[in-house]
């Protein structure tokens, strides 16, 4: 399979694929960067907020784990390869209350599985990846952090 050669469409494909989802489409996601190895969201505390008047940790937690998701996803489109990519498990750690707006960013946990991840899928039609995702605050800090492991399985 060819690379894609417009990565927008993939952008694209992946912020559909968030609007067609109604639980993460309540999230009100936003793609604000991705460029190799890492993607950030945003979202608005105004649609995740709690009891407590912060975000919902629910809501952090599923935003972590649609942005590693999204990585993979948009790793392996732009390789040209077509997956159904399922989360196999997590761990996540609430360190910070947020009262503002969420954002998370993802990234691939080690730079070696990040590299053999298309290949492996390629050549054995499924392939694994471990993943690491936080939850930013605007001064710095880090709410919240996530790490989870991926699977992939090739489409025909």
């Amino acid at each position: 399979m060819d690379a894609i050669a417009r990565p927008e469409a993939a952008l694209e494909a992946v912020a559909a694929h968030f609007a067609g989802m109604p639980p993460v489409a309540a999230l009100q996601p936003e793609i604000l960067e991705w460029r190799h190895g890492l993607l950030r969201l945003r979202a608005p505390l105004a649609a995740n907020v709690n009891d407590k008047a912060c975000a919902f940790g629910g809501s952090l937690v599923s935003l972590m784990t649609i942005a590693a998701w999204g990585l993979v996803s948009l790793e392996l489109e732009t390789a040209g390869l077509h997956a159904e990519v399922f989360v196999a498990d997590s761990r996540v750690r609430y360190l910070k209350p947020v009262f503002e707006d969420i954002v998370v960013e993802a990234a691939f946990d080690d730079p070696g599985e990040h590299a053999a991840l298309a290949d492996t899928l390629r050549r054995q039609g499924r392939a694994g990846i471990r993943l690491q995702a936080r939850t930013l605050l605007a001064d710095g800090g880090v709410a919240a952090t996530f790490v989870g492991r991926y699977v992939a399985i090739g489409k025909d």
